[in-house]
């Protein structure tokens, strides 16, 4: 009878994994576990196929001793690996950058080059998509430079460079087979084009939104990996109490969502977590009592039980003629999934006036900055002040791998130059170190950091009265109000994070 493995508890010889051709453990779904002296262990979904364990004998000429493991678990741990990486580059090594162009002619786009290459170009922006959804990357960068192309993915927020810079050559191939399956214009090379195209993985449809931009040296162009798996997996299953925020704030969270009224705004930069802790909150409070309705660009996380809207602005389906349709269909709760406007401000504000509870994001720095950003809008500024019941304000930050952390302790410069008095420094630091792991990285995934303005009477009527954004924050503090950098130190202190990953996202202020 075949053993079975529990991968989870299971640590893995990276030595003995870099033995084995990427494809080749991809393709039948194996890595090895231990090597002995005239045999190895192998984790296998399908430990009984001789022709597979044969195979394995032949390359490695050792009897394969097969353990019974489930097809995810080593798939997780191929991926982990970086073994997707490997393959994108065993499959792309022949369109790298030549050494030593002197001058490349932009190639004129015909008929017969667009055969000559459609299929070797078809293969290379496959891989290179095949292997950033693996990699659970949230965007594609394809970057034009004098005599190369270089790709970039986005993990946990901060670009790499995953492969060779490709030949100048293929420049013109790729954008072009990103135009044809974005519907876009591929005579049109001056101004930026916008579209989507969807792909079918394994069992699963993935979006991509696309947006391509003329620079000096060529078209660039930027892939948004709308992977609703990957959201869900990344959140814990849509749970608050997952996303990372400290017990205090969820416990202000969970007050402000059921409220009867009003309105809950998160802030934040692009890519900090806002739709998702909006997601998060809707799936806490939805009731089949309750009608929601959302109006999202675009819809990434289907929630059973809540009516969504994606906004389509070429059919003319903006936010603010969504909303105003919303409003028709007697909703009890409604999702904005972004204020980007006068007219979709006013609409919901108005909303939330006339007794719904309205959730929604703005693009701000912080708290404070939402108060003038609004009334910059030229929105009536009562009104708003009325219908605001909180401001969150959230980043995302790594985390540390927990394999290869390290403990340091920091000198009195360090400390200076992280606004952190040393008399205040009674916990321990750690910092990014690097293993096979996290693939050199230092860091494994990301956690939420938060904070949150609550919209007492006293701070309403400050504003109202016009008073400095720094009085405002003195009485939110007396009130209990944690600021963000404040929050993200806790991290730091329970070695979740690390100093450095908290200056990348937050301002470095004595707290």
């Amino acid at each position: 009878m075949t053993q079975k493995l529990n991968l989870s508890s299971i640590k893995i010889d990276y030595d003995l994994l870099e033995r084995f051709p990427a494809e080749f453990m991809i393709k039948n779904i194996f890595f090895p576990l231990n090597e002995e002296i005239n045999s190895i262990e192998i984790a296998m979904f399908d430990p009984k196929n001789l022709d597979k364990i044969t195979m394995i004998e032949n390359f490695i000429q050792k009897k394969v001793l097969p353990l019974k493991a489930k097809k995810d678990d080593i798939e997780r741990i191929l991926k982990r690996s970086d073994t997707f990486t490997k393959v994108l580059k065993e499959k792309t090594e022949t369109f790298f950058s030549k050494k030593n162009i002197e001058s490349l002619e932009e190639e004129a786009l015909t008929i017969e080059t667009i055969t000559e290459e459609d299929d070797s170009v078809i293969k290379l922006l496959n891989n290179i998509v095949f292997s950033a959804v693996n990699k659970k990357a949230s965007d594609i960068h394809i970057e034009a430079h004098a005599h190369s192309v270089i790709i970039k993915f986005r993990l946990d927020g901060i670009l790499h460079q995953i492969m060779e810079p490709l030949d100048m050559i293929y420049h013109l191939p790729i954008i072009t087979r990103l135009k044809v399956i974005s519907e876009l214009n591929i005579a049109e090379r001056r101004i930026p084009q916008d579209g989507r195209f969807r792909m079918r993985f394994k069992h699963k449809t993935i979006d991509f939104r696309v947006s391509i931009m003329p620079s000096i040296y060529g078209e660039n162009a930027v892939i948004r990996i709308l992977d609703r798996e990957m959201i869900t997996e990344n959140i814990g299953e849509l749970d608050l109490m997952k996303l990372g925020f400290s017990d205090s704030l969820i416990e202000k969270i969970n007050y402000y969502i059921r409220q009867p009224y009003g309105m809950f705004l998160v802030t934040g930069p692009t890519g900090s977590g806002k739709t998702t802790s909006l997601y998060a909150a809707l799936n806490e409070i939805k009731t089949p009592e309750d009608k929601i309705i959302t109006i999202e660009d675009p819809v990434e996380y289907q929630i059973d039980g809540v009516t969504q809207i994606p906004v389509n602005e070429k059919k003319g389906l903006t936010f603010a003629r969504g909303l105003r349709s919303i409003l028709r269909h007697d909703p009890d709760k409604i999702m904005v999934g972004e204020i980007r406007d006068t007219e979709t401000a006013q609409i919901a504000i108005q909303s939330a006036l006339t007794g719904h509870l309205v959730f929604t994001t703005v693009h701000a720095n912080n708290v404070f900055d939402v108060l003038g950003r609004f009334i910059h809008m030229g929105v009536d500024t009562y009104s708003f002040v009325s219908s605001l019941n909180c401001i969150i304000a959230q980043r995302l930050v790594r985390k540390l791998c927990p394999e290869c952390k390290k403990i340091y302790e920091p000198d009195e410069e360090e400390l200076l130059y992280n606004r952190i008095q040393k008399n205040r420094v009674d916990f321990k630091i750690y910092k990014a170190e690097g293993c096979q792991g996290c693939s050199g990285f230092g860091y494994l995934g990301r956690t939420a950091i938060g904070e949150i303005l609550e919209l007492t009477d006293e701070i309403k009527e400050m504003i109202l009265d016009k008073k400095p954004t720094s009085e405002i924050k003195k009485v939110a503090m007396r009130g209990g109000m944690e600021p963000l950098r404040k929050n993200g130190l806790e991290k730091v202190k329970a070695g979740v994070t690390s100093l450095e990953e908290l200056n990348r996202v937050t301002v470095k202020e004595w707290v």
